[in-house]
């Protein structure tokens, strides 16, 4: 079989419903490698808070994080990185409107960036919950261009928010909406998504579009299940990632959907 490039999904996909990677994830995605097949993981997550997935799967590739915006190998220095920003004067901007507008908390973020505007008491994991003065998102504190942005909406008001937010910045960042119960929109460079990380580690890898394989179960996956040879979308998934996709898992990610199916798709049982 041809070399694989493994695109992988974190949160609903590769991690279960208690955020953990299971015996069985860890088992196949070790002999996948074994195989000679290359794993990433494609995650909209910040670094501070997948590395640790990276290094519990013994994985020594580039990781991509927030949706394709960063390219890196974490703990060390890579020539291939790279970072793509927007400018901060966007985030002093909605900043500034934030009442006006019905955000509740800002967030912006990059490689080495995690700033606040105030505390969160709300969701767990999403924003930091206690903020030292350094950490709080301000024109001191906030020295270059961000790579990310997360928004803590009124849900009432999400719609009308997304409206503001690209009549005004449109033309430099993409808002993202999540989907899920919480109200958060996500910004990032303009039409920048999974697909850019996918792409640009297949071409470092030397690996043809066609012997991509990616998994996905959410709106921020559709780009990268688009473009993959073979886009896999979980049991789990939204109904608009599970109708873009090739395939769809039998088995959700509480049951080891990707991992069964991996294990299949590249005969390693």
């Amino acid at each position: 079989m041809d070399q694989k490039l493994i695109a992988l999904d974190l949160d609903g996909t590769t991690l279960n419903g208690k955020s953990q990677l299971s015996s069985k994830t860890k088992e196949v995605l070790q002999k996948a490698q074994e195989a000679g097949h290359i794993v990433a993981l494609v995650t909209g997550r910040p670094n501070r808070n997948s590395v640790n997935y990276y290094d519990e799967l013994g994985l020594k590739t580039p990781m991509i994080n927030f949706n394709g915006s960063l390219g890196h190998i974490p703990h060390q220095h890579w020539d291939k990185e790279y970072e793509l920003t927007f400018n901060r004067k966007i985030t002093f901007d909605i900043l500034h409107e934030k009442e006006k507008l019905g955000i509740k908390i800002i967030a912006a973020e990059g490689k080495n960036l995690a700033l606040a505007d105030v505390p969160n008491n709300v969701l767990d994991g999403y924003f930091p919950t206690a903020l030292k003065s350094t950490e709080v998102l301000n024109q001191m504190n906030l020295q270059r261009d961000p790579t990310s942005m997360m928004l803590l909406v009124d849900p009432d008001k999400k719609d009308n928010i997304v409206h503001q937010l690209e009549s005004s910045f449109g033309d430099r960042i993409t808002v993202g909406v999540w989907g899920g119960p919480n109200p958060i929109l996500e910004l990032s460079p303009r039409g920048i998504n999974k697909t850019y990380g996918v792409r640009y580690l297949a071409n470092y890898f030397n690996i043809d579009r066609q012997n991509v394989i990616a998994f996905g179960d959410e709106h921020n996956d559709a780009e990268m299940l688009t473009y993959a040879g073979w886009g896999v979308a979980m049991k789990n998934g939204t109904d608009k990632i599970r109708s873009l996709a090739n395939d769809i898992t039998p088995l959700d990610n509480a049951h080891d959907g990707m991992a069964y199916y991996l294990e299949d798709y590249l005969n390693l049982a």
